[in-house]
Order: structure tokens, then C-alpha cells, then sequence
């Protein structure tokens, strides 16, 4: 139910788990293992006694909220502003890599006007500053500066 959100904190820099079939008690004990701050928009995980009791840290999302909306919430809520982005598909950190080494991989209009390129840590996916990442950047820039 917040896998939009989980690629928007990506984007805004935040290493975000997500997976679509996962139950409950799955996504409470991966929050504890892994230090995460667990966010959800079902009451029930909130009523699990470690998510209760604070051991596990979560943040109830309201129901009915756009992915944006859900964004700047969570932003408000955890006092949080943009980062350098993460990976869209996985959360892993982006790392500089040149021009050549990518010919194979990036499209070839890309290629051609473009020398900066990313590639993330885990997956190996390549990502470009094209207007898709502009597009991002405006709207993290908007809510940061309206939870301000």
C-alpha cells in the first residue's frame, strides 16, 4: 500500500524497504533487525505489542492521502529534508561512474548528450540526470520547503 512512497523516499534520499507480499509480523521483524522506522497506513501493526510498546519505532499514516501528500506527512512527522537520491528499484546508494563504462547500457540519445551518470551500489541500475530527475527534484524542493 506505500510502495509510491517508498520510491519517493528513494528519490528524496532515504533507504526505503518495500515489497508488495510481505505480512505483518514480516515487516515488524525486518523494522526491528534492521533499526528501520516502520511506516503504515494499517491501525492493526500499531496494536502489535513491540510497535505499541515504542521498541519498534512506526509512524501511522492517514488513510486516503496521495503519494505526495503522504511524503510531505512523513516528512513533517520525522523531521526530515532531501538527500543525495538513492535508487528508484532498491534504496541502494548511487555512485559515479564514466561516461565509457556505461556505452553499453545507456540509451543512445542519452549517451550522446549526456557525460554524467550513476550507477547504484546493489542493483547496478544506471541513472542520468535527465528532466524526470528534474521533475523529482522540484517537487522534493516544494515539500521540504512547505515543512518548514
Amino acid at each position: 500500500m506505500l510502495g509510491g512512497l517508498a520510491r519517493w523516499l528513494r528519490a528524496a534520499g532515504y533507504d526505503a524497504w518495500w515489497h508488495a507480499d510481505v505480512d505483518d509480523w514480516q515487516l515488524v521483524r525486518r523494522a526491528l533487525r534492521e533499526g528501520r522506522i516502520l511506516l503504515t497506513c494499517d491501525a492493526g501493526i500499531s496494536r502489535i505489542g513491540i510497535v505499541r510498546d515504542g521498541e519498534v519505532s512506526a509512524l501511522l499514516l492517514p488513510v486516503g492521502l496521495s503519494k505526495k501528500q503522504q511524503l510531505r506527512y512523513v516528512f513533517e512527522q520525522l523531521g526530515l529534508n532531501p538527500l543525495p537520491p538513492r535508487c528508484m528499484a532498491c534504496g541502494g546508494e548511487l555512485r559515479p561512474v564514466s561516461k565509457e563504462a556505461v556505452k553499453d547500457r545507456a540509451p543512445p540519445r542519452t549517451y550522446a548528450w549526456l557525460d554524467q551518470f550513476q550507477e547504484c551500489t546493489r542493483c547496478s541500475r544506471l541513472f542520468w540526470p535527465g528532466t524526470h530527475w528534474q521533475r523529482i527534484g522540484k517537487v522534493l524542493d516544494q515539500i521540504a520547503d512547505s515543512t518548514q
